[in-house]
């Protein structure tokens, strides 16, 4: 099984190398899951551009990086305003900043494509790697035990197996310039949302309200955890 980067994060990870050289503009596409990728409203773009188009005119404005956010309800990470366009993050499930512009990017699905759509950000403090890394261990191993001890397993088998086959998990690919380590953060913080996807989606029978509530706290944890190495690492 192959996991898969957040759109946001993919496009971050990849528009980076591509700043830095590693990889041409033409190669980010295919990276960032099915479909055409576009950008739509860059400053002086008359309608929607190629990906690799897109890329240089922000280039030419400026561009210095591209960092990922990925929101959730009440834990905004990886962005810093201004609110509509953190709102419209928050809907979209994610997006880029791009820094030195004044914008940042937001994908919309539109038919078989995916619209990058620029509009008004600010660039945002990125967190310390090192630290996202720590709070990720830690947090995966707290709530791994809170989730044995609520008996998870008993109803959601499949939790149990992601966390003994994580050197088995197929990595997504990832910029040349990653290396083992980070590679292997990237790989952690992915199982982990998967574990919240799982624990999410089956509601269990037999549980007390405080039970659930110790799941629901137990899961955000880890997902913040999860967003925040993600936001740190793939830049």
């Amino acid at each position: 099984m192959t996991a898969t980067l957040p759109q946001a994060a993919a496009f971050a990870g990849w528009a980076s190398a591509w700043l830095r050289g590693e990889v041409s503009a033409d190669q980010i596409g295919p990276h960032l899951g099915p479909g055409v990728h576009v950008v739509v409203g860059a400053p002086g773009a008359d309608g929607a551009e190629p990906l690799a188009l897109g890329l240089g005119r922000l280039r030419a404005l400026g561009l210095l990086a591209v960092t990922p956010s990925l929101p959730a309800p009440g834990d905004p990470v990886g962005l810093a305003g201004p609110p509509p366009f953190n709102a419209a993050a928050l809907e979209a499930g994610g997006a880029v900043l791009l820094a030195g512009t004044g914008i940042g990017a937001l994908p919309v699905q539109v038919g078989g494509a995916v619209e990058w759509r620029c509009a008004p950000a600010q660039d945002a403090l990125p967190p310390d790697p090192g630290e996202a890394d720590r709070l990720l261990r830690s947090t995966l191993l707290a709530v791994t035990q809170r989730l044995v001890d609520l008996d998870v397993a008993s109803w959601q088998p499949d939790i149990p197996d992601a966390l003994m086959n994580l050197r088995h998990r197929a990595s997504p690919p990832l910029p040349p310039s990653y290396d083992g380590r980070r590679r292997e953060i990237i790989d952690r913080a992915l199982l982990c949302l998967e574990i919240v996807a799982l624990a999410g989606g089956v509601e269990p029978g037999a549980v007390t309200a405080a039970e659930m509530e110790q799941r629901r706290v137990a899961l955000t944890d880890l997902d913040r955890a999860a967003r925040l190495a993600l936001v740190a690492h793939c830049r």
